[in-house]
C-alpha cells in the first residue's frame, strides 16, 4: 500500500513535532518515499537533520533556497505528492490553509497540490476549541481535508484535555486508507468479525477463549486499505482501533449476531473472523459465585450459529480452527454453513492460530478449489484471502 508511493510529511512548530520523526520512519520503512517540509518554528523542535536521517531525502524549510533536486519546489513536490500529511498541525498553519495564506514552502505546496491532504491538529486545549480554530478546521473539511482528531490527555501546559497529536497507528492507518480509495474493493462495504466471545458465568468470570482478534482486525484493515468501507465487530481485545474502520464492541455471541444482522443488510461480504463460543451459561448469576464448595456445576446451552442464521445475498467467509483433519472438517463447515470461501488453520501449529502474528491456512472455495498457504503474517494472509474475495465478488450477480 506504501510501497513507491510519495508523501509529503509537512512539521509545524508544536512540541509534538518529535512524533514526525515516528511517522517519517514507520513510512519510509514501508517503502515509502518521505519528502518533508519544516516550517521555521518546526526547526526549533527537532532538527531537519534528524529526519534527512531517517527519510533519506533532502528536507525543505526555506522558501528560497535552491533546491538540489526540485527545480520550482513547491510544485515540484505538490505535483508529486500521492498525499500530503501535516502532523502536527498548529493553529496558525490551520489559519492560514483556510485563508489560503502562502507565505512558506508547506502552505504553498498545499495549494499548489491536487493530491488529497491530511491535517493532524497538536496544541493547547483552549487554542484547539477556540472557535476561530474550529471555524478554520470546519472550512478545511468543506473544502476536502482530511482532518485526523487530536487526542484526549496530559498537554505540554501540564493541562489535561483534547490537542494531543493523534497516535502515529492512527495517522499511518489515515494514510493508508486514503491512498486505498482507488483500490480492488472501492466502493465495496466488507462486515469483519473479530476477537472471542465472552459469555458471562457471573458478574466478573465469563467463558471464553484464547482468540487475541489479531486476525480479524489485520483483515479490516487489509479490506479498509483496498478502498473498502469497513465495519468491525469486535469482542474484547488488547488491540487498538484500526483509523478509518466503524468499530462495534460486543462481548457475547447473541450481542454479536444481533450487530451482524443488523450491519449485514447493505454488505457485499461478511467475513466472521471471530472466535464464537459454541456454548454459555443457561443461566447467569447475578452475584459473585462464592468458593463454598470443591466444585461447581454450569449447564451449558448451545450459542447462536451466526453464519448459518444470518441471510442475505452478501459473501460469506468463515473460519475454521481445527486440530485434526483439517481440510476435510473445514470442507464439512463450508458445505454445512453454505459458505462461499473457508480459512482453515491447524492450530496445534505453535507458529499459528491464537495469539500468533503469523497464521499458516489452507483456502476453500464452494466451486471445490483448495489453496495451502505457507506461513504468512496475519497481514499477509488476510490480503491472499481478500485477493480470493474480490474473484468471488467478481462473479457473484
Amino acid at each position: 500500500m506504501l510501497a513507491n508511493k510519495t508523501i509529503v510529511l509537512g512539521i509545524t512548530g508544536s512540541i509534538a513535532a518529535y512524533k514526525a520523526a515516528d511517522i517519517a520512519s514507520k513510512l519510509t520503512q514501508a517503502g515509502a518515499r518521505v519528502e518533508v517540509i519544516m516550517t521555521e518554528a518546526a526547526t526549533k523542535f527537532i532538527a531537519p537533520l534528524t529526519l534527512r536521517s531517517l527519510t533519506g531525502q533532502p528536507v525543505v524549510t526555506d522558501m528560497f533556497e535552491p533546491a538540489a533536486e526540485w527545480s520550482i519546489e513547491h510544485i515540484a513536490l505538490a505535483e508529486a505528492a500521492n498525499v500530503v500529511v501535516i502532523a502536527p498541525a498548529t493553529a496558525n498553519v490551520i489559519a492560514k490553509l483556510a485563508a489560503g495564506i502562502s507565505d512558506d514552502m508547506l502552505c504553498c505546496t498545499v495549494l499548489a497540490t491536487k493530491a488529497p491532504v491530511i491535517v493532524a491538529p497538536a496544541m493547547n486545549v483552549n487554542m484547539f476549541e477556540n472557535t476561530i480554530t474550529q471555524e478554520n478546521l470546519a472550512k478545511l473539511k468543506a473544502r476536502g481535508f482530511i482532518i485526523i482528531d487530536p487526542a484526549y490527555g496530559r498537554l505540554a501546559s501540564g493541562k489535561m484535555g483534547l490537542g494531543r497529536l493523534a497516535e502515529v497507528e492512527e495517522i499511518i492507518g489515515t494514510i493508508k486508507q486514503v491512498l486505498g480509495r482507488s483500490g480492488d474493493l472501492a466502493g465495496k462495504r466488507i462486515v469483519v468479525t473479530a476477537g472471542g466471545t465472552q459469555e458471562r458465568i457471573d458478574p466478573v468470570r465469563h467463558i471464553g477463549n484464547r482468540s487475541s482478534g489479531k486476525m480479524g482486525y489485520a483483515v479490516a484493515e487489509a479490506a479498509r486499505d483496498r478502498g473498502a468501507e469497513v465495519k468491525l465487530i469486535t469482542a474484547p481485545t488488547s488491540l487498538p482501533e484500526p483509523a478509518g474502520i466503524e468499530v462495534i464492541h460486543i462481548e457475547t455471541a447473541v450481542q454479536m449476531k444481533e450487530a451482524v444482522a443488523k450491519a449485514t443488510p447493505q454488505a457485499d461480504a461478511l467475513i466472521m473472523a471471530a472466535a464464537v463460543a459454541d456454548y454459555q451459561p443457561k443461566s447467569v448469576a447475578k452475584a459473585k459465585i462464592k468458593k463454598e464448595t470443591p466444585s461447581l456445576t454450569l449447564e451449558l446451552v448451545r450459542t447462536p450459529d451466526i453464519l448459518t442464521e444470518v441471510k442475505g445475498n452478501f459473501l460469506k467467509v468463515g473460519f475454521a480452527a481445527e486440530s485434526e483433519d483439517v481440510v476435510a472438517n473445514a470442507r464439512q463447515k463450508l458445505e454445512k454453513k453454505q459458505l462461499d470461501l473457508i480459512v482453515a488453520n491447524d492450530i496445534t501449529d505453535s507458529s499459528s492460530g491464537f495469539g500468533t502474528d503469523t497464521n499458516k491456512v489452507t483456502l476453500i472455495s464452494q466451486d471445490g478449489n483448495v489453496e495451502s498457504l505457507p506461513l504468512l503474517t496475519k497481514r499477509e494472509v488476510a490480503d491472499r484471502m481478500l485477493d480470493k474475495v474480490v474473484e468471488l465478488l467478481g462473479k457473484k450477480p
